[in-house]
């Protein structure tokens, strides 16, 4: 009996002690070579690796990072001057693979981004790839003032319950360039038609 609740004791106090390792990087240069072994604080159950991809005029860079995470999803998206893709896991030191690099492979859906920094003209339209099979638009706090970002995500993506600080609203639809202006448009077209026939009609 005494060996019995000696082993228990044990085994409670190996698994409430147990936290998860992940390694953590930041790689500026397209590279996470000088990753590093981590304990993870509690509440992080999650190796997270992320990879994305910048790409300003003909100047593109690539940033490799990797850390612990409370929640994570695996995925994709792509903002046109942004691509990013994350992998996530859950057991010790399972995030030493760099996530792979964001698809180039068009899949046909097509959503609207936005091509300036201000995020007033969201008008571009951009092929999806990879899994990306939503459109997404969230309205984001930058330097002060708030920022239009759409552009294409996955579902997983769309899915992940984590409150990211400095993101004001986020939603995702389905159907191609879903995150656009169509309501508006279909409003004005409808107003536009109910004056004319208004106006022909009496």
């Amino acid at each position: 009996m005494d060996l019995q609740i000696s082993v228990f004791l044990l085994f409670i106090l190996f698994t409430a002690g147990h936290s998860l390792s992940c390694y953590e990087c930041m790689g500026l240069n397209g590279s996470c070579a000088d990753q590093k072994l981590k304990t993870c604080p509690s509440g992080s159950l999650q190796c997270e690796s992320s990879t994305a991809v910048v790409q300003v005029g003909d100047i593109t860079s690539k940033v490799k990072a990797k850390d612990c995470a409370s929640d994570c999803q695996s995925g994709s998206m792509n903002l046109g001057t942004v691509k990013a893709t994350g992998s996530c896991c859950n057991t010790d030191q399972c995030n030493l693979q760099d996530a792979p690099d964001p698809s180039n492979v068009p899949n046909g859906k097509t959503c609207f981004s936005c091509e300036n920094r201000t995020g007033q003209t969201c008008t571009s339209i951009l092929s999806c790839s990879g899994t990306e099979d939503r459109c997404i638009k969230a309205t984001v706090n930058f330097e002060g003032q708030s920022v239009s970002v759409k552009g294409c995500a996955s579902k997983s993506v769309c899915d992940a319950t984590t409150s990211v600080s400095g993101i004001v609203s986020f939603s995702c639809c389905e159907g191609n360039m879903c995150n656009g202006v169509q309501s508006v448009s279909q409003s004005f077209l409808f107003l536009c038609c109910s004056l004319l026939s208004y106006f022909l009609l009496h």
